[in-house]
């Protein structure tokens, strides 16, 4: 029963750090830039969330405090591409890459002076809620975080394969120019991918904060995502899925069974051997550009 718990622990972590490394793939295909904030705007909307809900603060339902969080986390997702990342179009890859960094330490400095540095927690109906499953206690939270990201999964499929709107980003994203051309307003299909990068970052938060304690430094969560991205292959929508549940997976059982330390260590580890052996990563999508 121990591995039926670190099996649900490494899927609930996992579902977050693909929802983070959704955020980093769907950015880079949009505008073929690097998002390296994607992780802080996790944190921020886990605050927002906890911010809206908890009793010492708003105290408003869960169930009224999310959508408004991913109101509130769409905006910014738009506000930082209108405001800094289309200010710098056409500049270096490192010079987008720098104000991404950047950005992630402003909202790391803004939460803590907001929030302050010490660790947080949401009330969320799920909290102290278990389901005994023979000898195994499986956590509601983390089941909720697996539903979610499943729900969340099969909403992104459906939005991406089967709308208009969907069906224009995937465009955008193969061949700006070309989706010029037929009509696609380019500009406007690189900031709604913002729009749903912010709000996937900010349902990754909730639900990070669902099932455990979240401060200033829990953005840097966004490393791990980034991993996972490449391990799935950083164009693969499906890749940074399945990279963030390899990671997720990794950590409980190899801090279960390998020395203390190694833990935090085994997800990298992997990352270098699929860069080694499958530099593109596991779903890679690998076209070659005409100049």
């Amino acid at each position: 029963m121990e591995i039926l718990q670190l099996l649900l622990s490494g899927f609930a972590s996992g579902c977050v750090y693909g929802l983070i490394a959704l955020g980093f793939v769907l950015i880079y295909k949009a505008t073929e830039a690097v998002n390296f904030a994607q992780g802080d705007m996790m944190m921020f909307g886990a605050f927002i969330t906890i911010w809206l809900t908890n009793s010492d603060y708003n105290g408003l339902p869960f169930w009224l405090s999310v959508p408004i969080m991913m109101l509130i986390m769409g905006s910014f997702g738009y506000l930082i591409e209108r405001i800094f990342l289309r200010q710098v179009i056409g500049q270096s890859q490192i010079a987008i890459a720098i104000l991404t960094i950047a950005l992630g330490f402003i909202l790391r400095f803004v939460a803590g002076a907001i929030w302050g540095h010490e660790p947080h927690y949401l009330e969320s109906p799920m909290v102290g809620k278990n389901i005994y499953f023979y000898q195994a206690v499986l956590g509601m939270a983390e089941i909720f975080v697996i539903l979610v990201t499943i729900f969340l999964t099969f909403i992104l499929y459906v939005f991406f394969a089967r709308t208009k709107l969907g069906v224009s980003m995937v465009a955008a994203s193969q061949n700006q120019l070309a989706a010029f051309y037929v009509g696609i307003p380019v500009n406007k299909m690189q900031s709604f991918a913002w729009v749903i990068a912010g709000i996937l970052a900010g349902i990754a938060g909730m639900l990070f904060s669902a099932k455990g304690s979240v401060d200033p430094i829990t953005g840097l969560l966004g490393i791990k995502a980034f991993a996972a991205a490449v391990i799935g292959g950083f164009g693969s929508l499906p890749g940074a899925l399945v990279g963030g549940l390899i990671i997720g997976l990794i950590e409980p059982f190899s801090g279960r069974y390998l020395p203390s330390g190694f833990s935090h260590l085994v997800p990298y580890i992997v990352l270098v051997l699929v860069l080694i052996l499958r530099p593109h990563g596991l779903f890679s999508q690998v076209s070659i550009k005409k100049v």
